[in-house]
């Protein structure tokens, strides 16, 4: 059996858990290898836009039993996922993460995860801050009983 992390299971709301998810990580990192071709091309590397093309119409398109496979003789699983969208992306195979090192998905994708749970946070936090504000504001005089 696999660990599976109470975030994702019974303490977490179902848009945090797809915050946290593979597919979000996964799908995020296809991103990011698309905005660095994006970049690298203003910059003048050859790269087409035939090639962009060809990876954005695969961002979604997540094989995760080719990626595992891959991963077991890569031991390295974001080269595994570049080989597994390469596999779909012939012409684009070559610039996938062209000039860059797997820590630039890793990082990166760790980041835009904290942002968007923040974001996810922030208004549930200001709610529980409102109420909590309100309750001590309408009990405020009455006496209470405290132990020391």
């Amino acid at each position: 059996s696999h660990y599976q992390s109470p975030l994702s299971n019974s303490y977490a709301s179902d848009e945090m858990s797809r915050n946290i998810s593979d597919i979000k990580i996964f799908t995020t990192w296809r991103k990011l290898w698309i905005f660095l071709a994006k970049a690298e091309k203003s910059l003048g590397l050859k790269i087409t836009d035939e090639q962009i093309a060809e990876m954005e119409a695969h961002v979604d398109k997540l094989d995760f039993q080719a990626a595992a496979k891959d991963e077991k003789l890569t031991r390295h699983e974001v080269m595994a996922h570049v080989h597994e969208i390469a596999a779909h992306c012939p012409k684009a195979a070559p610039i996938i993460l062209m000039g860059a090192t797997s820590c630039y998905v890793g990082d990166y994708t760790d980041l835009i995860l904290i942002r968007d749970a923040i974001n996810i946070l922030m208004p549930k936090l200001a709610r529980c801050y409102d109420r909590l504000s309100k309750f001590a504001e309408n009990f405020k005089n009455m006496p209470t009983l405290g132990f020391t």
